[in-house]
């Protein structure tokens, strides 16, 4: 089978550019125009049905978009008829209606609307100036508490960076030529917190100005338990700390700050109690962590049994429900605060949750989740009583077909050279070994795979079919392994944790699972900067590499990303001196010495990793005499979301390999 010419620019009428497309086609469109996936799970009061925003394609193009959905006793369905963006639903506390988001008015900016839940009724309330992110009933129900951000700011890297609104309409303007003007914070980058008065019908801000509220829940009936920082800039969360914010004067209180991050605010029904979770994190939103308790007496920890948290919920004014990761498993447990013991309620080896666990419970410690795992297609399910009793399944022909194809995954661990145990996944094609085998890095540092369906996406389902094992590794600096570990890569990007996927590689060859002449390595944001690393760090070892959203060059990425604090903080380093580790883990400073070639994927939205990041280990790598391509795709960001770029995307990954390091035999996708 001859390849598509990797420097090509349209690629579309290829043979392997077909067979990607039919494989993406084979695993979606049976399910075209039904519920597909699921997120945002909201549990009804009387347990009985679970709200959550359902995945609806109907072709392979554009962004993933939801819709409001709903699964009880009479299977998933959807609760509206239009062809709008809707997001974030959640039950009102007597379970009569179900507030949610919606793009109606203006696509990519979403709007709260209401949901009658007996006769289906929809009614829209005021506009809010900015864009709705989150949004949480009072604890009395009368009110709604809503997550604005201004239509400047920027998505978190975990989100896909870029901004906040894009895909909004752009303002009509008789001039393309306009330049772009960045003079620092704009009136329009910030987030603030804003109040839905349910029977006034009514809706105001209710935090400060040049204050920036990163997340915010209701704490009692009067205040609301806040994240916040001075500026509005990404790089500023890193700093943020938990404060109080009293809804009839404006005050704001410091409750807490630490050099660590926060997040996962939770306040009980009265507001006498509060807690949150801290944690070292990479990126806004993937927060994994230990849990404080405030109270008079000061901060205090909780006994979370191992695990690291990363969704918080009271279920009274006494007791705390979290979810959370150990290990490779899922974990839901609840604290008492009155005896001071926690009792865990759930664990699995298969995911609840997206990228990290997340419930909604009910106040007798049943929870309403979103469950799967590899050979697990997403349900709707309730955890009661230690078990996972499915309400819904959205598995269809399409899933049956990537099960077929996708072979096995299995948990994995080895001994990194210092002692540190490593854990991981490994998927496998059907047949023995020695499989060529290529190792997927996982973005953060601080983040974790887990048995979920697809693990690392679309391309490990792709390439165990075509004959590659896919090894996802969980190195020091990931999640799920307490603070220690997570630390552990603190101020050592790139050191110890660059032994621990070697090491790992020669697990694999040791157990005769995979040939050492035909080892690859991927991954995005900080895979991406590792893929670059560890191909200029051990040249012999791979076969070939593809970076996605990479870091290359640590000194120009924190002159031109928009999370400069992160690699301050992470590699405890200078950016302004010369030497030191923001050139010594700098991939471009070791090029010439890199014999693996390198196909680099960028975004050219990414605010997080500067698509210049690819440039500079691309031009180095020609410099040096190396093969490398660099594919950029514009509106993309960090990480390529949007068909039928992910097909292209996804060809162009699965045919690097096939042609630097081809396995034996890559069995026919339908």
């Amino acid at each position: 089978m001859s390849l598509p010419d990797p420097t090509a620019q349209d690629i579309r009428g290829t043979e392997d550019f077909a067979r990607v497309e039919r494989f993406f086609a084979s695993v979606h469109a049976p399910a075209f125009g039904e519920i597909s996936n699921a997120d945002s799970p909201s549990a009804s009061p009387n347990g009985e049905a679970i709200a959550f925003a359902g995945e609806v394609l109907t072709a392979l193009e554009g962004r993933t978009r939801t819709r409001l959905c709903v699964a009880d006793a009479d299977g998933a369905r959807l609760l509206t008829d239009d062809d709008a963006d809707e997001r974030s639903p959640r039950f009102s506390p007597d379970g009569r209606v179900i507030a949610f988001t919606s793009d109606r008015a203006v696509a990519g900016v979403q709007q709260v609307e209401l949901l009658d839940v007996a006769s289906g009724q929809v009614w829209q309330t005021p506009p809010v100036d900015g864009t709705v992110e989150y949004l949480h009933w009072s604890p009395g129900g009368d009110r709604i508490l809503l997550g604005v951000a201004g239509l400047g700011a920027d998505r978190s890297g975990g989100e896909g960076s870029g901004g906040i609104a894009q895909g909004a309409a752009a303002p009509e303007t008789d001039a393309d030529w306009l330049p772009h003007v960045d003079a620092g914070a704009a009136d329009d980058q910030w987030r603030s917190a804003w109040v839905y008065d349910v029977e006034q019908a009514s809706v105001e801000r209710v935090s400060p100005e040049r204050i920036n509220v990163w997340e915010a829940v209701w704490c009692g009936p009067d205040a609301l338990l806040v994240v916040v920082s001075p500026t509005p800039d990404e790089g500023a969360w890193y700093t943020a700390d938990l404060q109080r914010l009293d809804l009839s004067t404006g005050h704001l209180e410091k409750l807490y700050s630490t050099d660590r991050q926060l997040g996962w605010p939770a306040a009980s029904p009265s507001g006498d109690r509060v807690g949150v979770v801290r944690a070292v994190c990479s990126d806004r939103w993937v927060v994994a962590g230990d849990v404080v308790l405030l109270g008079e007496d000061g901060p205090s920890s909780v006994d979370t049994l191992g695990v690291d948290v990363t969704h918080l919920q009271w279920l009274d004014d006494l007791r705390l429900a979290f979810a959370g990761v150990r290990g490779l498993d899922s974990v839901v447990g609840v604290h008492d605060t009155a005896s001071g013991q926690t009792a865990e309620l759930w664990s699995s080896n298969t995911t609840i949750g997206s990228r990290y666990p997340s419930a909604s419970f009910r106040e007798d410690g049943s929870a309403a989740v979103v469950h799967h795992s590899y050979d697990i297609y997403p349900e709707l399910a309730w955890l009661r009583d230690g078990k996972t009793q499915v309400v819904a399944s959205l598995r269809h022909r399409g899933a049956d077909h990537r099960v077929e194809v996708a072979g096995s995954a299995e948990p994995v661990t080895w001994l990194a050279g210092d002692g540190w145990e490593i854990q991981g996944i490994l998927c496998t094609p059907d047949g023995p070994g020695p499989h060529p085998l290529l190792v997927n890095i996982h973005g953060g540092p601080v983040w974790a795979y887990r048995n979920s369906w697809a693990i690392g996406g679309a391309l490990t389902p792709l390439l165990v079919s075509r004959g590659y094992a896919v090894l996802h590794p969980n190195p020091r600096g990931s999640g799920g392994r307490g603070q220690e570990f997570a630390e552990a890569v603190f101020g050592d990007m790139g050191g110890a944790d660059t032994h621990d996927f070697l090491s790992g590689i020669d697990h694999l060859v040791d157990r005769g699972l995979v040939d050492p002449e035909r080892v690859g390595v991927f991954g995005g944001s900080y895979g991406g900067f590792m893929s670059s690393w560890l191909v200029t760090q051990d040249p012999a070892r791979f076969a070939a590499a593809v970076p996605v959203a990479p870091v290359t060059n640590w000194y120009s990425q924190h002159h031109t990303s928009n999370i400069p604090y992160f690699d301050q903080i992470f590699l405890n380093a200078d950016p302004h001196a010369a030497g030191g580790l923001y050139h010594d883990r700098s991939p471009v400073m070791f090029a010439d010495g890199v014999r693996a070639p390198v196909l680099q994927i960028t975004g050219l939205e990414d605010r997080c990793t500067p698509p210049t990041q690819a440039t500079e280990f691309h031009n180095a790598l020609l410099s040096a005499g190396v093969t490398s391509v660099c594919v950029s795709y514009p509106g993309e960001g960090h990480g390529i979301r949007a068909f039928p770029a992910v097909i292209d995307f996804s060809t162009r990954v699965v045919d690097w390999f096939e042609r630097h390091m081809p396995a034996q035999s890559s069995p026919e996708e339908g």
